[in-house]
């Protein structure tokens, strides 16, 4: 009994509750809400979100040696460890370490390589050695050989001529071959020379690649080569590189430092609001992270072709503001709202866009004094428009369609000429630039004849 009280109490506070929100006396005074028409100075605004860059940044990069060795083949090497990004860092600092495990079995393979490399060289030189202690030994027996040959001949001389010529073919065989073996032995000691040479060499190879491959290796712990802060590199798809990431010989970069003291707002803008957009126009920078802060900017460049963005169908032009100021809070990547000042008009006459209605191509607005007065619309921006005719300083409209708008006398037919004028003037303008444009594409298509100087063709 007592629960189902509590709910008819409840029952009928939402329904006061209705009745107060939406009772008529409020939607009536919603209608009857006014605002004054105000004069003074009228800002165009292109607001574009956008992304903070560092104008320069330094590379923290792994190993050059990774890039410059012939004898390092190595395709991509894993980041095993980084700093967290914005990390502020000194010169010399730990940044981070590139995964050593590929390495590590080469180094293993040329340490084998190593060890193989001097066991060939000390065989060479063993059996070079040997050979060539062998080859002098028979040296000297051929020396004996000759003068025991010689002794026979001179002792000869009394023997008969035979015995005498056989003395002397013994001298003769026995120093040819003594030429001939001293002969072979400079060969020997030339081909000695040439074994121990390509022995030696492969032994200095396989001592520089473990060298060079252990001086990689020490390098594979990456300190910052100057101060600042640490930003992650960013891949051509727009990923950043972290821990498992991969680089490349070719890419050696594994974070960046950029230069926090001067920034540009890289931004992208619509194909509609493009040829609004100039360089040296001023800018108004917000950063959405921090919206009580503020900054001024500049615009430095404009893209003369537009791209595609991913996952839109929109055109858009590269556009990039240089940010006047420099703060300790601002870092690459942040978001920041762009309002571009493309023009400025002093002292005209505005009212909001909502005031404004169409009806048959005329613009009008009510007025609190009863008139449905016709105007004619200028420049607009986000939130308010340029009245150039029709409505004085000061003067009470409506921001909505007042009650009994029937009843409202209708005033300022005499600009219906103005306006129509006006869209004779803009259908005229707009097919001239039209025969324009094709004049172009004719005089520079392939098949279009140009004219020659002097009008001749």
């Amino acid at each position: 009994m007592k629960r189902n009280h509590y709910l008819i109490i409840a029952a009928i506070a939402v329904v006061v509750i209705i009745f107060l929100i939406f009772r008529p006396g409020k939607i009536d005074a919603l209608k009857e809400l006014t605002v004054k028409v105000e004069k003074g100075e009228f800002e165009i605004l292109v607001t574009v979100t956008g992304e903070l860059q560092a104008i320069s940044s330094v590379d923290i990069m792994g190993p050059s040696e990774l890039r410059n060795s012939r004898e390092l083949r190595i395709r991509e090497i894993k980041i095993q460890d980084l700093v967290a990004e914005g990390t502020v860092v000194d010169s010399g600092e730990y940044v981070g370490t590139l995964d050593r495990t590929e390495l590590s079995t080469n180094l293993k393979d040329l340490q084998d390589e190593l060890e193989t490399s001097e066991s060939q060289y000390l065989k060479t030189q063993l059996d070079t050695t040997m050979q060539l202690r062998e080859l002098r030994d028979q040296l000297v027996n051929l020396q004996f050989t000759m003068e025991e040959k010689q002794i026979v001949l001179d002792q000869s001389k009394f023997e008969p001529p035979a015995t005498i010529r056989q003395a002397t073919i013994d001298l003769e065989k026995s120093q040819r071959a003594y030429e001939q073996a001293s002969y072979n032995y400079s060969l020997k000691v030339q081909q000695a020379e040439a074994s121990m040479n390509e022995a030696n060499i492969d032994l200095s190879q396989a001592k520089r690649k473990v060298e060079q491959l252990n001086n990689v290796l020490s390098k594979f712990t990456i300190f910052a080569p100057q101060g600042g802060m640490v930003i992650y590199k960013k891949e051509w798809s727009g990923q950043k590189r972290k821990v498992g990431s991969t680089i490349s010989p070719w890419d050696l970069a594994v974070a960046t430092l950029p230069d926090l003291s001067v920034m540009n707002s890289k931004t992208y803008v619509n194909e509609i609001d493009i040829s609004k957009v100039k360089a040296g126009q001023e800018v108004r920078l917000g950063i959405d992270a921090f919206p009580e802060k503020k900054y001024t900017g500049e615009v430095i460049e404009v893209a003369n072709i537009g791209e595609q963005l991913q996952n839109t169908d929109a055109k858009v032009f590269e556009v990039l503001i240089r940010v006047d100021q420099s703060d300790s809070i601002m870092r690459p990547a942040m978001t920041t709202s762009n309002q571009i000042i493309t023009n400025v008009y002093e002292d005209v006459v505005y009212i909001p866009l909502e005031a404004v209605h169409n009806e048959d191509s005329l613009s009008y607005a009510y007025t609190k004094n009863g008139k449905k007065q016709i105007i004619v619309p200028g420049e607009t921006n986000e939130n308010h428009i340029i009245v150039e005719q029709g409505l004085q300083e000061g003067e009470e409209i409506y921001l909505t369609v007042p009650e009994n708008e029937e009843k409202f006398k209708l005033a300022g037919e005499e600009l219906i000429a103005v306006i129509r004028e006006r869209e004779a003037q803009k259908k005229l303008e707009e097919k001239q630039r039209e025969e324009q444009q094709e004049t172009r594409e004719k005089h520079n298509s392939p098949n279009g004849r140009r004219r020659r100087p002097g009008g001749s063709n």
